[in-house]
């Protein structure tokens, strides 16, 4: 199954209707941000990263002007997650249409209009490109490729990338799994490294026959990135469950971890999940304020 791409009005928080719900980061002192795209944090100064998704195709670059100012106005630095596909249903999103794409130069010119674009911009820019490339349940079309075709396609787009905006960091973000280092480009592609963390409580009772804490997911994922000698961000994160399971986490993720000393970060993903969860558990509500359940759910 393929997953279907994240539809436009969910580009940034700057050009969405703010839900008038006002939110707080969690509780710490480690740098939090949030993928946020109805605005729930847009007024809590202690947000320092604004996350946005785009499309490389079908994309409206005169929107990031409106992400560029919404994230100046308020200091916070942008992450800005490229995902190679069109938000249309058509031929061109499949594995076999992308990666010949990119290997006969199809590509390159969408990778230089955005990278472009955002060298224009004053933010701070991080660019996370083709995510969770070690992931194999279907729900990228960029992933579970062989290594070594991943990584040619990640060093062209991104050597396309610098010649147009020569300002910008990289992000090389795997899911975290037990693959991910065959998955690595290089020192020289790579800035920063950034992983997924996420908790459901009521998948983790009943198929795991325990829960996890934000730590225990983390942990396993921390070490196989941390030999990149890099620093670390868990760039999407999301935690679901009852409201003691929620508090838990709440209390974990931004705390002085001292067995983590390269997390630098920790990005939020507030909105609801956008591909089932295994075994029928449909999509999770990751939004602060719907991500808290009734025990047994």
């Amino acid at each position: 199954m393929i997953r279907h791409p994240r539809p436009p009005v969910l580009l940034s928080a700057a050009v969405c209707i703010f839900s008038g719900v006002a939110l707080a980061a969690p509780p710490g002192d480690l740098p939090f941000g949030a993928y946020d795209p109805y605005g729930d944090f847009s007024e809590d100064a202690e947000v320092e990263i604004e996350h946005l998704f785009l499309p490389w195709e079908d994309l409206l670059l005169s929107s990031l002007l409106d992400a560029d100012e919404y994230a100046l106005a308020r200091d916070r630095a942008l992450l800005v997650t490229i995902e190679p596909w069109t938000w249309s249903r058509d031929e061109r999103n499949t594995p076999q249409y992308l990666r010949a794409g990119i290997a006969e130069g199809l590509y390159d010119e969408n990778m230089r209009s955005i990278c472009t674009a955002l060298g224009t911009m004053n933010s701070p820019i991080t660019v996370r490109w083709a995510h969770e490339m070690d992931d194999s349940s279907g729900q990228f079309i960029w992933a579970g490729w062989e290594p070594d075709t991943y990584i040619a396609a990640y060093r062209r787009m991104i050597d396309i990338c610098r010649e147009a905006a020569p300002n910008l960091q990289y992000m090389w973000s795997p899911l975290g799994y037990e693959t991910m280092a065959e998955y690595y480009p290089g020192d020289d592609y790579v800035d920063v490294v950034g992983l997924s963390v996420f908790g459901l409580q009521p998948w983790e009772q009943r198929i795991l026959g325990e829960e996890r804490s934000f730590v225990e997911i983390l942990a396993p994922r921390y070490e196989r990135a941390a030999q990149f000698d890099k620093p670390i961000v868990v760039a999407e994160l999301g935690y679901s469950g009852d409201e003691d399971y929620v508090e838990m986490w709440e209390n974990d993720v931004r705390a002085d971890h001292p067995q983590f000393p390269r997390l630098s970060g920790v990005v939020y993903f507030n909105q609801r999940e956008v591909y089932p969860w295994p075994n029928g558990y449909g999509l999770p509500h990751w939004r602060v304020g719907s991500n808290v359940v009734e025990s047994g759910s």
